[in-house]
């Protein structure tokens, strides 16, 4: 019999990383249409933000179904027709005549790249051996600061110099490209028999055993809130608040990014290097917690722009912590479910961050806005499973 396909796992990284990422600059580009559309289209920042939110629901709606794809019939194909739908929805969104087919269109977007979120999650975990997996993995989660980043800068931009049709008919461009090179590169990583898993267990459900699981689900919800409340409202506060140019904002909004990007890499270094997981994700937690506050009380002052770049590293650095801690536990047979429950939880809660936050803005500023969100961090620091947490399971 011939030996499985051995690729090089740098190379499986890099294109898994490129999936995700073009997912990303569709879903987490839409709320740098915020500002388009309340200045552009009389749309209020509720609305708006609702619109903004449509491809984060279409995520949300399907990422566990995802992860049972991933499970049966692998990361290859599962990219490959997930990115495929996110270019129909871009194509969709461009060609839409009215407001309610461009959110709907987006919607179908976000359904597609849920597939990016457990697939290339299973490629890295599963070309990678435990004692790099928490580095690799905060390689591949630097996607989404990267996707955002680029977003910042492709969105308000385009649309600013040529309109709302050519920018999503560009990310749909992106996007294709994206899946072509998934279906042409990626391989699966290989798994035990089923005989072998049921022997060493790893065919049981996860969620019987403990809670660990049901716990960082809920702790990784949680702090999502001052993730995608920076994320979503930092370019708007700037242009309206501190009154920045929309190029100077776009700018630094990517550039912070870059900072979040580095942030997840250094998270996962770190817990390699300890040999935990979830220690970090919890002092991430009170530092997500401590700067959230700060920004809050100092919004009015010359140190808010500071404190805001500092927000959107910290707030980004668990994520990867707690997708590794969670794909680990899963075990191959139950980490694409596991994962795609773990990102369902998020995406619920990224939904509701762009019309309630904006609702609270539009009612007593953004100060108070920055300042309320700190205590779902600070609920977050009891519920990650410190003391249960095991040495690393192999996946």
């Amino acid at each position: 019999m011939a030996r499985p396909q051995q690729p090089n796992r740098w190379v499986m990284l890099g294109v898994s990383m490129t999936g995700q990422l073009a997912g990303t600059i569709l879903v987490n580009g839409a709320p740098f249409l915020i500002h388009h559309l309340h200045t552009e289209r009389g749309l209020t920042l509720t609305q708006a933000g609702t619109i903004a939110a449509a491809p984060f629901v279409g995520v949300m709606a399907t990422l566990v179904l995802w992860g049972l794809v991933v499970d049966r019939i692998g990361e290859r194909a599962s990219m490959a027709i997930g990115l495929s739908i996110v270019t129909v929805g871009a194509l969709g969104a461009a060609l839409s005549p009215t407001l309610v087919g461009l959110a709907i269109w987006l919607g179908i977007g976000g359904v597609g790249a849920g597939s990016t979120n457990s697939a290339s999650g299973r490629v890295v975990v599963g070309w990678f051996p435990p004692r790099r997996r928490g580095t690799a993995m905060g390689i591949r989660q630097t996607a989404l600061p990267l996707g955002v980043g680029i977003a910042a800068l492709l969105v308000p931009n385009t649309v600013a110099a040529h309109g709302l049709r050519t920018t999503l008919l560009l990310i749909a461009a992106i996007c294709a490209a994206a899946a072509l090179l998934s279906a042409a590169l990626i391989v699966d990583p290989p798994r035990p028999s089923r005989v072998e898993a049921a022997g060493s267990g790893q065919l049981t459900n996860p969620y019987s055993r403990d809670h660990r699981l049901v716990r960082i689900h809920l702790a990784s919800a949680l702090l999502v809130v001052p993730q995608f409340t920076v994320w979503t409202y930092m370019l708007v506060w700037l242009i309206d608040d501190r009154g920045w140019s929309t190029l100077a904002a776009s700018v630094l909004v990517a550039a912070t990014q870059v900072l979040g990007a580095t942030g997840r890499i250094g998270a996962g270094w770190w817990s390699d290097r300890v040999g935990s997981r979830l220690r970090p994700m919890r002092a991430v937690a009170v530092a997500a917690a401590v700067t959230m506050l700060s920004l809050g009380l100092l919004s009015g002052t010359p140190l808010a722009v500071a404190l805001i770049v500092v927000a959107t590293a910290v707030t980004v650095a668990d994520n990867g912590l707690a997708f590794t801690s969670v794909a680990e536990i899963g075990g191959p047979f139950w980490s694409g479910r596991a994962m795609g429950l773990q990102n369902t939880g998020q995406y619920v809660t990224s939904a509701l961050v762009p019309p309630l936050v904006g609702a609270l803005i539009a009612g007593r500023g953004y100060g108070w806005a920055f300042g309320l969100v700190a205590i779902f961090p600070l609920i977050a620091v009891p519920l990650v499973p410190v003391r249960g947490e095991q040495s690393r399971d192999q996946v």
